[in-house]
């Protein structure tokens, strides 16, 4: 099965080549260190422990792991990421202190290459990729290979079964992993890992601490803005959702006089449209790269790593990319922090985390715009439910810590054997 995956694979590589030129339209990065995709580019330290986080919510959660690797000088290390947005978050977080590379397409020969030229003494994965060929190339290797903070939907998993042959063999050959929940442990032994390899271990996301600049910035901005206007935030939204989040505001303005609107979209490629959609609803907006007046209506985030210290600056935030079919994006991020999150009903990404948190009273789900029209209304006008929402959202972070700590004993386990 591995073989034809491969032939369909190399048949597929003009579509794939097409499609990172169509990326590189909004996005030049995708034009930069080509090579590398096919596993060439300069060698790295040999004996590396090699990290890959596919793109920015995969760095993030590596944040934790790589901060003690790098305090105990565990290195060299080298950071491997698929999107240009993935190594320019990595860059800004461990810049000089790792080396970073793209990780090669799914292609024997380019796996060949990439592992000839970096010799890695093992090989950790954030999360839950599975490339049939990477992994075989490991095992021939004898280079470990772990998968950590490792998650699986019941969606995903139902696409992993429907080609069994191809996965359970790859799974088969992991040599740790390292999961989240009960529930995403059940379903990658389903898919074909061994059992007595997979340990629950939590998530280390929750384990990433909001470093005090970021507070101290988001409280200077929100100081800026004024402390008398209420201010919420819509992060990670995608197309179709700033609109809802636009007709929400235009209500939420009526019933709360002077509110103003931070709006972040997942991608901020696309700030330029939506900083024209925003006008021509009839407000002011200012972009975080021009440095935000802080007067205007709506401010739009533009910049990359910046998330924290806008929610640090919200009294209240509407996570994205869950009014539409995403599959929602990290609520962790504002319960952190204390502000009181809400969540449209596709959180099929985060469903553990989502249910977590709704069921100790710091998320609550809202299925439409005018549910969100109402539910911010609500909450902007009740300071001390907020404040009950957001201690709860920072009290189940905190209560639910030591993540890190499980994955790094499964690493060193591996790492001794």
């Amino acid at each position: 099965m591995r073989a034809l995956y491969t032939v369909l694979l190399y048949a597929m590589m003009p579509y794939v080549w097409f499609r990172l030129a169509w990326r590189s339209r909004r996005d030049r990065g995708y034009l930069r260190h080509l090579g590398e995709r096919l596993g060439f580019g300069s060698t790295a330290d040999e004996g590396a422990i090699l990290v890959h986080a596919v793109s920015v919510g995969e760095v993030q959660a590596a944040l934790p792991l790589l901060d003690v690797m790098l305090e105990q000088r565990r290195g060299p290390f080298l950071l491997t990421t698929m999107t240009p947005s993935g190594r320019r978050r990595g860059e800004s977080l461990f810049s000089g202190r790792v080396v970073q590379r793209y990780l090669p397409w799914d292609l024997p020969g380019a796996i060949r290459r990439f592992l000839a030229r970096t010799a890695p003494r093992v090989v950790i994965v954030l999360e839950t990729e599975l490339w049939p060929n990477l992994i075989h190339a490991c095992a021939e290797r004898s280079i470990p290979l772990i998968y950590v903070n490792a998650r699986l939907s019941a969606r995903s998993a139902a696409g992993y079964h429907r080609f069994r042959s191809l996965f359970a063999p790859a799974l088969a050959r992991v040599n740790a992993v390292a999961a989240q929940t009960n529930e995403d442990a059940a379903r990658l032994v389903a898919t074909g890992a061994c059992p007595e390899r997979v340990v629950v271990t939590g998530n280390t996301k929750l384990d990433v601490a909001v470093p005090a600049a970021a507070r101290e910035s988001g409280q200077l901005l929100r100081h800026q803005i004024g402390p008398s206007r209420r201010v919420w935030i819509a992060a990670s939204t995608h197309e179709g959702e700033e609109e809802m989040v636009l007709d929400a505001f235009s209500r939420v303005r009526g019933e709360v006089p002077g509110c103003c609107l931070i709006l972040v979209p997942r991608h901020v490629d696309r700030a330029g449209r939506i900083a024209s959609l925003v006008r021509r609803r009839g407000y002011s907006v200012s972009l975080r790269t021009e440095g935000f007046d802080a007067s205007a209506d709506v401010l739009l985030g533009d910049t990359m790593g910046e998330l924290p210290v806008l929610y640090a600056a919200s009294d209240l935030a509407f996570v994205g990319g869950s009014l539409v079919d995403i599959g929602g994006h990290n609520l962790l991020e504002p319960a952190v922090l204390g502000i009181p999150a809400l969540t449209g009903p596709n959180t099929r990404n985060f469903s553990d985390l989502a249910a977590s948190l709704a069921a100790v009273g710091a998320v609550r789900v809202v299925h439409d715009a005018e549910d969100l029209t109402g539910t911010v209304i609500e909450l902007l006008r009740d300071p001390n439910r907020r404040h009950r929402m957001g201690e709860e959202g920072r009290e189940f972070v905190m209560s639910n810590r030591g993540a890190r700590e499980r994955t790094m004993a499964v690493i060193d386990r591996l790492l001794e054997a």
